[in-house]
């Protein structure tokens, strides 16, 4: 693997559009040496002049002074800009297509131009792809483009750049991202931002390719989630700035890291209740609210999954671990398990449940009433020990995330598990396929 020293390291840029000519210009800031290639000529000699190809705030000034200490330069051919290099980061357009779907034309042409480049190359090259690509890309283009090339490695280096902040976005990183399945390119790769002072995410190569697919959603949601609630809230005389400057001072639950983990369906007397609510009084004042309107439809969508997995389990004897909609709580009401346990009880399947916080003894009011109503034997399936369940059951299912004296206990039974929470319980354990 090449030492990847600023004052050795020598980086390609291929492509000099908006996160191109950022990368590579910000990369010489750094130290590094580098040089840019694209097919539009304009491009190159706008950099040769010291200019930026477009207008992005802060950028004229690093392509100049770079530009003027040597360590960025711009050509039209891909065979010089490779010769020499340790990295090439491939910065091409990937656009939508009419069915939505990425066009990757570029990036094939690219890959098989650098193919073309290295068939006779001794040194090690480590080719990054910063463009956006769908998981798999990297392998079913990029990989396969250098098979049999041992002295080639390919490596996803997400960029997380917003144009008119772009420049800053590079030099001041809340994220970096690395994934390749040779861990020394993609170390090598992370220590190229080792002035920047932030911590790479090495990850696998599909999960990087799917990190920028998951930021980008993330904020579109945000966004939308915003300009409905502020919408509903102007119609109702609320101020929407106000609600959601208020909702963004919760650091703990609200702009945090809570909830954001894959898992089973939400349920409780809150979240449903609460989001059908809103959907009503919306449509009421007629206003389409549909990413509001979506949510329980989506949880739904992800209950049947978890259905559908564990009606394709083959053991006829199944142990629940939880019955209340989440851990820590007696609170049956609007439960998805409970929902599970109807579709599995209808299918003919055997089942025992046990959960930590239900005695059927000590709940009552509308909690007891909604369980009796739903499951009325839900009695004769309850069991007060769990190694009595461990012991009558051929298969686990976790619904409810348990505490680690419990995981303990349900990795040790030694039963094949489906989790559905994705608690991360030992054993021969699996998640529920698109949990």
């Amino acid at each position: 693997m090449p030492s990847l020293d600023p004052m050795d390291t020598r980086i390609a840029v291929l492509g000099l559009g908006y996160v191109g000519c950022v990368t590579a210009a910000c990369f010489a800031q750094l130290g590094y040496r580098v040089i840019g290639v694209d097919k539009d000529q304009n491009k190159v000699e706008a950099i040769q002049s010291r200019r930026a190809p477009f207008f992005e705030p802060g950028l004229e000034k690093v392509v100049r002074e770079t530009v003027a200490a040597g360590r960025l330069a711009a050509t039209t051919s891909l065979g010089e800009a490779i010769a020499d290099a340790d990295v090439a980061m491939i910065c091409v357009g990937t656009p939508s297509e009419r069915n939505g779907n990425l066009g990757l034309g570029q990036l094939h042409r690219v890959c098989s131009e650098i193919a073309a480049e290295v068939q006779n190359r001794t040194s090690q090259l480590i080719v990054a792809i910063r463009s956006t690509v769908f998981p798999g890309t990297c392998e079913e283009v990029m990989a396969a483009s250098f098979a049999g090339m041992n002295h080639i490695s390919v490596v996803c280096n997400p960029e997380f750049l917003r144009e008119g902040n772009a420049v800053k976005d590079f030099l001041e990183p809340s994220l970096v991202v690395v994934g390749s399945p040779d861990r020394g390119a993609a170390e090598s790769i992370a220590r190229l931002y080792a002035p920047l002072n932030v911590e790479p995410s090495l990850v696998s190569l599909r999960t990087a390719e799917m990190i920028k697919y998951a930021c980008n959603a993330f904020h579109a949601v945000k966004v939308a989630f915003a300009n409905e609630i502020g919408t509903l809230a102007g119609h109702l005389s609320v101020s929407g700035d106000e609600v959601m400057e208020t909702l963004c001072r919760d650091t703990r639950l609200n702009i945090s890291a809570a909830y954001l983990k894959p898992g089973f369906a939400f349920g409780g007397s809150c979240l449903p209740k609460d989001l059908r609510a809103l959907v009503f009084r919306a449509s009421r004042l007629d206003l389409d609210m549909p990413l509001l309107a979506s949510v329980l439809p989506s949880n739904q969508s992800h209950l049947r999954r978890a259905i559908e997995a564990a009606l394709d389990l083959p053991a006829e004897r199944l142990g629940i671990f939880g019955l209340a909609f989440k851990e820590n709580t007696d609170d049956l009401r609007e439960s998805p398990v409970v929902t599970l346990i109807e579709q599995l009880l209808g299918k003919g399947r055997e089942i025992r449940i046990f959960d930590p916080h239900i005695n059927l003894d000590e709940i009552y009011g509308s909690n007891k009433n909604f369980i009796l109503s739903t499951v009325p034997h839900i009695g004769k399936l309850l069991e007060r020990d769990l190694d009595t369940m461990l012991q009558w059951s051929s298969h686990l299912i976790i619904a409810q995330k348990p505490s680690a004296a419990y995981a303990e206990k349900l990795a040790q039974s030694g039963l094949p598990i489906l989790d559905l929470t994705r608690a991360n319980v030992t054993g021969q354990a699996k998640a529920a396929a698109g949990s």
